[in-house]
């Protein structure tokens, strides 16, 4: 960070030695810039909050990493066993190249004297398979993925890499060096680097790596979200905003969670599914990106692009024949079905209200601590905008049938619930006088806008009880059982269940 940037209060200077891990050049939105600049630069806590920690793994590629002793759930136990059968098929053993795994190794690089960060000796530090020749002159890394993306990884996480399997200790330095990439889905392999140990210095040095290091240990964005679970400065983040009692927990002492009405639905369908979903594992893309759920989702980005980079007028029937999105490929009747709704929405478009740039808040991240529960709650809102100084909360929802929406709104969508507990209690700001929830429905023959005023009891009070009988059993349960039924058939992740019915294994 900059030299005048300053912690916050609450933290201090541990060490004058900078930790820098290869997860950290990843820049996703899973990560927060600041907490990893502090991480890396060795700032703790002056008040630490012991909680209590979580009864199974939650760490989806831990098992396959190292030994455990602790409970696995079922799920991340046959995925784990699947990772080993993978992984023991992509890299078998081969007489004419022997490898060994090692302990990992850490690039260390001492200063003479203290630097601007006051740093006085750089670390970076591997994660991964790693292995070396038996006279020491050869090493691989090898990096496990889920998949394997069409996109590279970053330039300066690969040029890390290399820097650090090349230079790290402990052990003889080695003569050459190789850092793959591995898919433990299905054992696909790519290979970031390969050569010297002197090209991988060189790499670093011209490749984008210590550009790389200064944008993690000078990052200053606060990125409230996920990470927040387990983040150690959550007591004295600037940024992330408490809206005690918000879920109506009243089971106190539980570990810190994140909470989302997608984790609300998926597990009042199957406790396994909302868990394996949380670790991140597979999903079956069949059941996933089916052509209507993809079709939703393809409007659903034109439209943030519509409204959050384009110009402030209103959405008109002009829609471009070629109007999907990059990243999406829509059936021909599909892309059709998109055009009709996206015409439908212009009679509906929120733009013809605001007044500026600032009034819009395109598929925002919504982020609140409820400290009574002890739950990072998470929304993303398809918009966020001003009406006057009011801020108007709206959901959208495309059909491919022309039937009108549901009467009980907030049940049938119960994004909608948590939206007017939010607004009701003026968690977003601005006045309440024009402040509301719209839900807009687009269908083959037209558009419907239903308005919910969060002021109103009735709501408030329906909105309270359904996100409480949403998130109650969660908060209390530690194992996540399946209820295996007629919901396998449609759990885009029910190949890792044991439990799942025969009508999901013969699918």
């Amino acid at each position: 960070m900059p030299e005048s940037w300053s912690p916050p209060e609450g933290v201090y200077r541990g060490s004058d030695v900078v930790t820098v891990s290869l997860g950290m050049f990843k820049d996703t939105a899973y990560r927060c810039p600041a907490a990893d600049a502090m991480k890396a630069r060795g700032y703790l806590p002056r008040a630490r909050q012991e909680r209590p920690r979580e009864i199974l793994e939650h760490f989806a590629l831990g098992p396959f990493m190292k030994p455990r002793s602790g409970p696995l759930h079922d799920g991340l136990r046959q995925w784990s066993a699947h990772a080993r059968s993978v992984y023991g098929a992509a890299f078998p053993p081969d007489p004419s190249r022997p490898l060994t795994e090692v302990d990992p190794w850490t690039y260390r690089h001492r200063l003479p004297a203290a630097d601007h960060r006051g740093a006085g000796e750089y670390r970076i530090t591997v994660w991964g398979r790693c292995l070396r020749s038996p006279d020491g002159t050869t090493r691989e890394l090898r990096l496990p993925v889920h998949r394997i993306g069409a996109a590279e990884p970053r330039p300066g996480q690969v040029a890390a890499a290399a820097l650090a399997t090349a230079e790290g200790l402990p052990g003889p330095l080695p003569e050459r060096v190789r850092v793959v990439e591995f898919a433990v889905l299905d054992g696909r392999t790519r290979v970031l680097f390969e050569g010297t140990r002197e090209k991988a210095v060189e790499q670093y040095r011209t490749g984008g790596g210590p550009e790389a290091l200064s944008a993690v240990l000078d990052g200053q964005e606060y990125r409230p979200g996920p990470s927040c679970a387990g983040c150690a400065y959550l007591p004295v983040c600037p940024v992330l905003r408490k809206a005690p009692g918000l879920l109506g927990s009243d089971t106190p002492g539980r570990p810190r969670r994140t909470w989302s009405v997608t984790n609300g639905r998926s597990y009042r369908d199957c406790p396994a599914r909302d868990h394996m979903r949380r670790l991140h594992l597979p999903a079956a893309d069949a059941v996933e990106r089916g052509a209507a759920a993809e079709r939703g989702r393809a409007v659903h980005a034109y439209l943030a692009q519509r409204h959050g980079q384009g110009s402030l007028r209103p959405c008109t029937v002009d829609v471009p024949a070629h109007w999907v999105p990059a990243g999406f490929d829509l059936p021909a009747d599909e892309q059709r079905l998109g055009r009709v709704l996206l015409r439908h929405h212009a009679a509906v478009c929120p733009l013809r209200r605001v007044r500026d740039r600032s009034d819009v808040r395109a598929e925002p991240r919504v982020v609140r601590h409820d400290d009574t529960a002890e739950v990072i709650v998470i929304a993303e809102p398809d918009l966020l905008y001003r009406d006057g100084d009011s801020w108007v909360w709206r959901e959208t929802k495309t059909s491919a049938r022309g039937a009108r929406p549901a009467q009980d709104l907030l049940r049938a969508y119960p994004q909608l619930a948590l939206a007017v507990l939010l607004l009701s209690r003026g968690d977003l700001g601005g006045s309440a006088s024009r402040a509301r929830v719209e839900l807009e429905i687009l269908r083959p023959d037209g558009a419907d806008l239903e308005i919910i005023d969060p002021t109103a009891p009735a709501h408030r009070t329906t909105a309270a009880g359904l996100v409480r009988d949403l998130t109650a059993g969660w908060h209390r349960d530690d194992d996540y059982a399946a209820t295996p039924g007629e919901v396998c058939t449609r759990c885009e992740v029910a190949r890792w269940c044991s439990a799942r019915t025969d009508a999901t294994d013969a699918a």
